[in-house]
């Protein structure tokens, strides 16, 4: 006979429902057997007399029929409601033993290798208290733990636990963010746990805390790097800086915090993890009491792309963090901070894959804005951030990665000059080797307004084809970069920019 499956919570479930429908139709019923049973007249004579009687007489009927349907009904719910019961009890019946069974089969495989090495055989690793690392996973099977986050004890997170033979690390704790002192450094990103040694994906970063407010101001952590895997599997993504502490003196705030790198993909196959975004710059508020103004934090560098081993695409490179806004101020306001620099692409497989695109650049912060006479002079406009390259395709087969683009220019503000920020050069992506179109350039961004714009970047070359393949487009803006040269059998070469 065939195999039968049954879930009793749905058994249950339905029983209930149907006892709500027999009910309503009970209640539906009794509503109207007055009306439908006792049907009067319609006139003083014999035919209207014996009309209303036949319509009474069914609605009699009806009535004795809906009785014992609805004892039918009971009774069927009742006999449902008894199965899902049975099953219940035959399910934990058979469960408890088998539970208890594993836990000893476990026990007796574990307490050997827990023993010598203070690791299991089989199991996953345990969660890391506040600031403390994951527990490793099994040796033969089971996940790496999660890196517990930052504490005002521990600021740093965690670092993931690495897994064994198969399975997945863990993911790396956050920073500390602290909330109170002056100018504190949020503490950095726990990096992710390896991956299986066989197969598994490995963790992914922690991100970086904040810094506070203060003089000066307290920079943001660095995140942690994504894990790398082993023979097949996935590289984990970097994690993301942390953001620069605000500032209300006449000093600068915090700087971003760097982004981790992504991690390295599998040796035989398995694509690498994308870079982390870098922490924004600290922003400046007004000054309080003095004259000049602040200046804006620089944003964070993005993380590079994970590589990868035979096969296997690169990870992407990370953003960079936008620049902080200077503070504005009576007398000299404060220039805006710099954006982060674009990250580049990870390195595709050695074999076949596409290289990994370019992180685009932070934009630049706003210079601060002056109130005071001819005497002041409002902020200038922070640097936009450059684009990273993309990396190569592989070997034999492959495209190049596009290059990021660069990061826009911050405005100059006040009275009377005040500069805009230089847009940042667009990162030219490189080509593939044997077969694989060149990787476009980045688009270079504009330069910031003010009484002195900012010049505006110029465009990334495009990449080169090699054998066979398109060369990529030079990115616009500026100075256009120069289009790749295509293919020497067949290709055509990128439009210039």
């Amino acid at each position: 006979m065939s195999y039968v499956i049954a879930a009793p919570e749905f058994l249950a479930g339905a029983a209930t429902d149907l006892a709500g429908l027999g009910s309503t139709l009970q209640i539906a019923n009794r509503a109207a057997a007055a009306t439908i049973t006792g049907v009067p007249a319609a006139g003083a004579d014999d035919v209207s007399a014996a009309l209303a009687a036949v319509f009474s007489g069914h609605a009699l009927d009806y009535q004795a029929l809906s009785a014992q349907m609805a004892g039918v009904h009971q009774r069927f719910v009742q006999a449902l409601t008894a199965s899902g019961s049975s099953y219940a009890a035959a399910e934990a019946a058979n469960t408890n033993p088998l539970q208890g069974v594993e836990e000893h089969l476990l026990g007796v495989l574990n307490s050997p290798t827990q023993a010598l090495l203070g690791r299991p055989l089989i199991g996953d690793g345990a969660a890391g208290a506040p600031g403390q690392d994951g527990g490793d996973g099994g040796l033969l099977l089971g996940n790496g733990g999660a890196g517990g986050t930052g504490s005002a004890a521990n600021p740093d997170g965690g670092n993931g636990g690495a897994a064994g033979l198969i399975g997945n690390g863990g993911a790396g704790g956050t920073g500390y963010s602290p909330t109170t002192g002056s100018g504190a450094v949020g503490g950095d990103g726990g990096a992710g746990g390896t991956g299986g040694w066989l197969y598994g994906s490995g963790g992914i970063g922690g991100v970086g805390g904040s810094g506070t407010i203060g003089a000066p101001s307290g920079h943001g952590g660095s995140c942690g790097l994504g894990g790398g895997t082993g023979l097949l599997g996935q590289g984990g993504a970097g994690g993301n800086g942390g953001q620069g502490g605000g500032e209300n003196f006449a000093s600068t705030a915090g700087a971003g915090g760097p982004a981790g790198t992504g991690g390295h993909g599998g040796w035989l196959y398995g694509n690498g993890g994308a870079g982390g975004i870098g922490g924004a710059g600290g922003v400046v508020g007004s000054s309080e009491g003095g004259v000049d103004g602040g200046v804006g934090g620089s944003g964070g560098s993005g993380g590079s792309g994970g590589a990868t081993g035979l096969l296997g695409n690169g990870g992407a490179g990370g953003d960079g963090g936008d620049g902080g806004d200077g503070g504005a101020a009576s007398g000299f306001a404060g220039d805006g901070g710099q954006g982060g620099q674009g990250a580049v692409g990870g390195a595709s497989g050695w074999l076949l894959g596409n290289g990994g695109a370019g992180g685009d650049g932070g934009a630049g912060g706003e210079g601060g804005d002056s109130s005071g006479g001819a005497a002041s002079a409002g902020g200038d406009g922070g640097a936009g951030g450059a684009g990273g390259a993309g990396a190569n395709g592989g070997l034999l087969i492959g495209h190049g990665g596009a290059g990021g683009g660069g990061g826009t220019g911050g405005n100059g503000h006040g009275r009377p000059i005040g500069s805009g920020g230089a847009g940042g050069d667009g990162g030219g992506g490189t080509g593939g080797w044997l077969y694989g179109n060149g990787g476009h350039g980045g688009t270079a961004a504009t330069g910031g307004s003010g009484r002195h714009s900012g010049a505006s970047g110029d465009g990334g070359d495009g990449g080169d084809a090699q054998a066979i393949g398109d060369g990529g487009a030079g990115g616009s803006g500026g100075a256009g970069g120069a289009g790749g040269s295509g293919g020497l059998l067949f290709g055509a070469p990128g439009a210039h920019g």
